[in-house]
């Protein structure tokens, strides 16, 4: 079915309540993820002034992801996604909760880094059920619609949340602040949650086994246009992680401050916010498969660019346009995965796809901050767009199904009609 918006302007999705519902609760706790990660962000570096420790961060949270995701998956299509989605919020009200303690006692980082761990756990699931419950706000006529304000307002909350508590924390010389906004919030999404009405179709309660569990990493491997899309995105933004080094480009490189590194953070999220509305009222036509592999290049460029970058406004226009070029692969990605999967294993699915965007950002991180660490901050954050280009290369060239994707609601249907002749 194409993907084209009713006469309502674009804003079809927001016709549905429930929708409007999930969105509200959504935008609070991302951008309270955001707030806090922006406060951890600077306090670690602040206390061991070590790039490396920065990205200990990223893989204190993806670690969880990483060994959960059969569980997760499982989960979201065993259980009410709604009420899964409310224990979550409630459960990072709590890790903030925890890491105001730390803070106003003497700040440990060994236990900030298990507080890190526990916020990775409450992650693993929320992500799944998040976007597992998402075609169940709207009829599917709409679903394209809805991904991509579902994208855009994620990215402006995370455009307002690290601006924020960049703010914050500079005007009250600490997280503590931070992280107290930061609970509230999460209370606040905790509330909006349990006002939720998805329409919620029977599913079959499958027996849990091994078969069962990991029935979603069996789909995406014989599905694969859909492996080569996610594992574009994977590759891709793993090699080119360069945010986990913005609080070292702020301090070190930029010379600003905590305000400074807000805006860093802010901008990618910024360029992705308006490439999300304009996909919204103007929807991907044409190849997608050929839009999704330049865009990805267009991130790799971007990189480079920020990496070479002495100038904050260089680098802010530089992240700016890597947050547009990586939104394109987004709403590419989640239509996909989502309008092509049946309901009953669409949490299954979607926590192998986490996996694979949890690596790139998390992960990400991690290989971000070693690689600075061996070559420096400047060097690894280069070598990574080269290598986000190099993989554009490869892919081109391994999926052709990729290289040769036509029009977006196209390719959906022809998945959908593969799985219903092989239903494995």
């Amino acid at each position: 079915m194409p993907s084209t918006p009713d006469a309502k302007g674009g804003r079809a999705a927001f016709t549905h309540p429930g929708f409007v519902l999930f969105q509200i609760a959504r935008f609070l706790i991302v951008a309270a993820v955001e707030m806090q990660a922006v406060a951890v962000g600077w306090q670690v570096y602040e206390i061991t002034k070590r790039p490396l420790d920065l990205g200990y961060v990223g893989l204190a949270q993806f670690l969880p992801a990483i060994l959960l995701f059969p569980i997760s998956g499982h989960a979201s299509d065993r259980f009410e996604r709604r009420h899964v989605l409310s224990i979550c919020y409630a459960g990072y009200g709590v890790c903030f909760a925890l890491l105001l303690l730390l803070t106003l006692r003497a700040p440990s980082i060994k236990l900030i880094y298990i507080v890190l761990v526990l916020i990775g756990i409450v992650r693993s699931f929320n992500s799944t059920a998040s976007r597992a419950i998402l075609p169940q706000l709207v009829p599917q006529e709409h679903f394209p619609n809805a991904v991509a304000w579902n994208a855009s307002i994620f990215q402006a909350a995370t455009i307002l949340g690290p601006s924020f508590g960049g703010i914050v924390y500079a005007a009250f010389h600490g997280p503590e602040t931070v992280y107290a906004i930061a609970m509230v919030t999460a209370i606040g999404a905790t509330i909006s949650s349990f006002r939720i009405r998805p329409e919620v179709k029977p599913r079959p309660r499958e027996p849990m086994s091994l078969k069962t569990v990991f029935a979603g990493l069996h789909y995406i491997w014989n599905k694969k246009l859909i492996l080569g899309a996610i594992s574009l995105d994977l590759f891709a933004v793993l090699l080119g992680g360069a945010v986990a080094l913005l609080p070292v480009y702020a301090r070190e490189i930029l010379h600003t401050g905590p305000w400074g590194l807000g805006l860093l953070r802010t901008a990618p999220g910024a360029g992705a916010a308006v490439m999300a509305v304009l996909l919204a009222h103007w929807p991907l036509r044409g190849k997608s498969g050929p839009t999704l592999l330049w865009a990805v290049a267009g991130f790799g460029v971007f990189t480079i660019i920020f990496g070479i970058s002495r100038s904050l406004t260089l680098s802010l226009i530089s992240l700016f346009l890597l947050g547009a070029s990586d939104m394109i692969s987004v709403i590419i990605r989640a239509t996909l995965t989502q309008l092509a999967t049946p309901d009953e294993m669409r949490g299954r699915v979607t926590a192998v796809d986490m996996i694979f965007i949890g690596t790139s950002n998390e992960f990400g991180q991690f290989e971000s901050g070693v690689t600075a660490q061996w070559f420096g901050t400047v060097p690894a954050v280069i070598l990574g767009g080269v290598g986000t280009l190099v993989v554009i290369a490869l892919w081109t060239w391994w999926f052709p199904e990729l290289r040769n994707a036509g029009a977006l609601h196209t390719i959906a249907s022809d998945v959908d009609a593969t799985t219903t002749a092989d239903p494995a």
